[in-house]
């Protein structure tokens, strides 16, 4: 995990097309000191590193992303309100290469879609 204590994964499923993962932020972590200040934010970045550490997780093989064909931050994900994720993960592998197609919710909301190609490390 890149980010230690950032996240805990409570319960995970494979799917026929990959995965579905519930995952809990942890509201106290230093990273929402900073991004913001009284109004805490998750980072964009980190829930790309999230869906790419569950993927990794999945496949068994170290990641490193190459492309992000499309990204939509559909909604603020705040730790305070809406700590609880279900990350719905979708994975293909070919040519050396792991596509994801990813969509991250919390209660009924869509909060990212994400579709990116990871090229496989080592």
């Amino acid at each position: 995990m890149l980010i230690e204590g950032l996240y805990k994964v409570t319960a995970t499923e494979n799917t026929a097309e990959g995965i579905l993962a519930k995952v809990h932020l942890n509201k106290d972590h230093a990273i929402f000191k900073g991004h913001f200040p009284g109004n805490p934010v998750m980072p964009g970045v980190c829930m790309i590193q999230i869906i790419k550490e569950l993927t990794e997780e999945a496949t068994g093989k170290n990641l490193f992303l190459a492309v992000s064909s499309n990204i939509k931050f559909m909604a603020i994900i705040n730790p305070e309100k809406n700590p609880d994720l279900q990350l719905s993960i979708d994975i293909t592998q070919e040519n050396g290469e792991v596509k994801v197609k990813n969509t991250t919710s919390f209660e009924n909301t869509v909060a990212l879609k994400l579709n990116a190609t990871f090229k496989i490390v080592g």
